[in-house]
């Protein structure tokens, strides 16, 4: 098994802790409500929301570990359409941090973990950061048109 590791960030004017909440913590009502042609729905599988919570997001998700005061989340993917060519899973890090300017910085750190020696190509590496992006704009609109909400 081969391991191919890509880091990725994004800027916004959101605080911190809403952005956290809106696009960590509540994602799973967030995003069908937001982005209904990305994601429908969110099924739990199995546990409550925490570590070791196993989501079905047309792709099987399970959450490793996740951090509330430092604003962290680590999670695999397991299941769905996204492990394509020769990928067995993909671990994410996800870390929010203050920028300094009353916004707030995404750090995402993405393990592909492949079969044998298969190779990540960097087409699948693009569309997935521009799938995250597209998220992660979504996300900062809606908080910011809503900001009562977060």
């Amino acid at each position: 098994m081969g391991v191919f590791t890509y880091e990725d960030e994004v800027t916004c004017s959101i605080p911190l802790a809403k952005m956290f909440k809106a696009g960590i913590l509540d994602f799973d009502n967030l995003i069908p409500k937001i982005m209904p042609q990305a994601i429908k729905c969110v099924e739990i599988l199995q546990g409550d929301g925490g570590p070791g919570t196993i989501k079905k997001i047309h792709f099987g998700e399970e959450i490793d570990a996740i951090d509330k005061e430092n604003f962290t989340i680590s999670y695999t993917v397991i299941d769905g359409d996204i492990l394509t060519g020769g990928i067995e899973s993909i671990f994410h890090e996800l870390k929010v941090v203050g920028s300094g300017d009353g916004g707030c910085i995404y750090k995402n750190i993405s393990k592909c973990h492949t079969k044998g020696d298969a190779q990540v190509c960097e087409g699948h590496v693009k569309s997935g950061k521009e799938e995250a992006l597209a998220l992660f704009k979504a996300i900062e609109a809606f908080v910011s048109a809503h900001p009562d909400e977060y």
